[in-house]
């Protein structure tokens, strides 16, 4: 059926990752965080959550009621579907609005009238400090976050994730910075869906986030895809 193309073109591919979601501009079709919860509450025990990032990422961590829909090939997403109610509300998330976007569109396009995306995907989700069923543990603490900290060099924070594209494309450059910079800048990596706590208490809710840091005082903060001259600049104004 063309009607799946759309879908198998883009997401099942899912070593690609092409999640754009930090530097896009706001959807207009996605309700708000607040509103997500409503619906989800309302619908109760008839909602249909779907997880549509990898099984592994499923594993780690999701929404309670959820169910792991990352299907391989048309054929697979003819049989999954066949298995939900078009009647019932359903809901959807991945680690943004990538591959939730993109499974939305084609459910809508089968049939399904009640379809709403979670906004700002899990990374909202956990940095809201909103429940998970979960594997890994909470993660670093903020107390041992703020001792490693301490540094007479500048300290900067790289919030990420193995699964995240964006986070993939910035992830050499945060590499080039830290070796070209190493006498006056310290590197921290965080895989923040290891680090739920932490992630909560900093308010990171969108990967990637970078947080700088003098003295543990934070002094800029960006998510998205930060180009490396404008890191540069602003390492540079930092250590005036």
């Amino acid at each position: 059926m063309k009607t799946f193309r759309p879908l198998f073109a883009w997401v099942w591919l899912l070593a690609a990752h092409t999640v754009l979601f930090a530097q896009t501009a706001p959807r207009q079709d996605l309700v708000s965080f607040e509103e997500f919860e409503a619906r989800l509450a309302r619908a109760g025990k008839n909602a249909q959550i779907l997880d549509a990032r990898l099984p592994e990422e499923y594993a780690q961590n999701h929404l309670e009621g959820a169910v792991s829909f990352s299907v391989a090939n048309e054929t697979d997403f003819a049989k999954a579907i066949a298995k939900l109610d078009k009647s019932k509300p359903t809901f959807i998330y991945s680690i943004a609005n990538g591959r939730s976007g993109k499974l939305a569109g084609e459910l809508r396009n089968n049939g399904f009238k009640d379809v709403t995306e979670l906004p700002g995907g899990l990374s909202k989700w956990i940095g809201l400090g909103k429940p998970v069923v979960s594997t890994v543990g909470p993660g670093l603490s903020l107390t041992d976050y703020q001792a490693s900290l301490k540094s007479d060099k500048l300290v900067l924070v790289d919030f990420g994730s193995r699964y995240c594209g964006s986070c993939k494309k910035l992830a050499p450059i945060v590499d080039s910075i830290k070796h070209e910079q190493a006498n006056s800048v310290k590197v921290i990596n965080i895989e923040a869906y290891e680090n739920k706590a932490l992630t909560k208490e900093l308010g990171v809710t969108a990967l990637p986030t970078l947080i700088l840091y003098r003295g543990s005082q934070v002094v800029w903060k960006k998510t998205g895809v930060t180009p490396k001259g404008e890191i540069e600049r602003v390492l540079a104004e930092a250590n005036l």
